[in-house]
């Protein structure tokens, strides 16, 4: 890969990472080259298509609305980049059924982005889950099962 196609990329993760944090979904969809996949590998989810990921998007920033990035690293090969970053946010809305509880969380993410040329192709995600519902004061969540079993509803297209 040259040096102007690497460039290319980290500018189109830099704009999901912005859109993402700015709620503006339609911009982070169109980072994806024509249908956006998403996996979740602490959980199993997968989302596939435009209208399951916007409907992952809307349901986790419901629960948390201030969600962010920080000390966003990346390192690129061939084909992927994957991206280090802590991931924040509060619980100020409903989480898989359960009330907010105003408490923040912090954890590490590992993303790997999988490329065709500069755009994305998908977008998969390494997390302590645990840590997460655990830093929310949702541990309860754990012991009656995952996330995976209450996947979000996708929006109607």
């Amino acid at each position: 890969m040259d040096e102007s196609e690497r460039r290319r990329r980290e500018a189109v993760l830099l704009e999901h990472f912005t859109s993402e944090t700015n709620q503006e979904f339609e911009r982070t969809v169109a980072t994806f080259n024509g249908r956006p996949h998403y996996e979740i590998m602490a959980t199993g989810q997968v989302f596939d298509g435009e209208a399951e990921v916007m409907g992952y998007y809307r349901a986790t920033r419901a629960a948390f609305p201030d969600q962010r990035h920080e000390n966003i690293r990346f390192h690129v090969a061939d084909h992927s980049t994957v991206a280090e970053f802590d991931l924040l946010g509060t619980n100020l809305g409903e989480f898989y059924g359960l009330p907010p509880t105003g408490r923040a969380f912090r954890v590490p993410v590992i993303a790997v982005f999988f490329f065709e040329g500069d755009r994305i192709v998908n977008e998969r995600i390494y997390f302590d889950a645990a840590s997460l519902v655990n830093q929310i004061g949702h541990g309860a969540l754990l012991a009656g099962g995952t996330p995976s079993e209450t996947q979000p509803p996708a929006e109607s297209a």
